[in-house]
């Protein structure tokens, strides 16, 4: 009997920090004596329904990011891929690389994190996988508050159904890798993994809770903030609610 398809978990860290103030790529800003893309990485391996972790690397940093790796999670397997040039150019390198096994079966749920979302927990990344396995694809969402437009009569409140999407966002491997091969032959690059599936498959992408904590470390007093939550959470303590980016 065959094993049953996996879940793999992809994290990418090859954007730089130019808007954070780090020097280089921000994913390897320390934060609570881990750097920001270990919390990351930590997240998505620790999920259960995640059977293999990749961390998508800036090109040239290969080195830097094995020895980062082998330093803060000595006991977690890591795969390697060099990003591309955009987001959408990294993931499409990560799906190439998964390629063979996904069109052999043996990889049926691939899900996307951002590492400079470090605060996002492995329950998320279960809801996430499950509701791909199961629905086709899956995006965390917020509620995007208030929302005003600038008028030539001033100020009015717009639709109020917006959003704000996180990572983890999970699909189906088969037809997301086909979306992102069908997207390099049209000349496309989506702005997440959710754009491009949604431009280029019939997958329904199903909106799942997200979180508060989850917030992208972007600017300066993010990196704060995140600093105080993951330190409470590495003491084990409960992390207060905020409002996030």
């Amino acid at each position: 009997m065959s094993a049953p398809p996996i879940a793999v978990g992809v994290v990418l860290a090859a954007g730089i920090g130019s808007r954070v103030g780090a020097d280089g790529n921000k994913a390897y800003l320390q934060l609570a004596g881990r750097s920001m893309v270990a919390w990351s990485v930590a997240a998505v391996a620790a999920s259960p329904r995640v059977a293999r972790t990749i961390l998508v690397f800036r090109r040239g940093e290969r080195d830097q990011v094995v020895r980062l790796m082998a330093d803060e999670l000595p006991s977690t397997t890591v795969e390697f891929v060099e990003g591309g040039d955009s987001r959408h150019g990294s993931e499409h390198n990560v799906l190439s690389y998964l390629a063979a096994d996904i069109d052999a079966g043996a990889v049926d749920v691939v899900l996307i994190h951002d590492a400079a979302r470090p605060l996002a927990g492995a329950d998320l990344m279960d809801t996430a996988v499950t509701t791909a396995r199961e629905r086709g694809g899956a995006i965390p969402v917020l509620p995007s508050g208030d929302v005003l437009r600038l008028t030539e009569n001033g100020l009015s409140a717009i639709d109020q159904s917006l959003v704000r999407v996180q990572t983890p966002q999970a699909f189906r491997a088969a037809p997301l890798w086909q979306a992102y091969q069908d997207a390099a032959a049209a000349g496309f690059e989506g702005t997440d993994t959710s754009s491009c599936v949604e431009r280029f498959t019939d997958i329904e992408v199903h909106a799942i809770a997200g979180s508060a904590q989850n917030f992208k470390v972007t600017f300066a007093h993010d990196v704060q903030v995140a600093e105080r939550l993951l330190g409470r959470l590495g003491r084990g303590q409960e992390s207060e609610p905020l409002a996030a980016n």
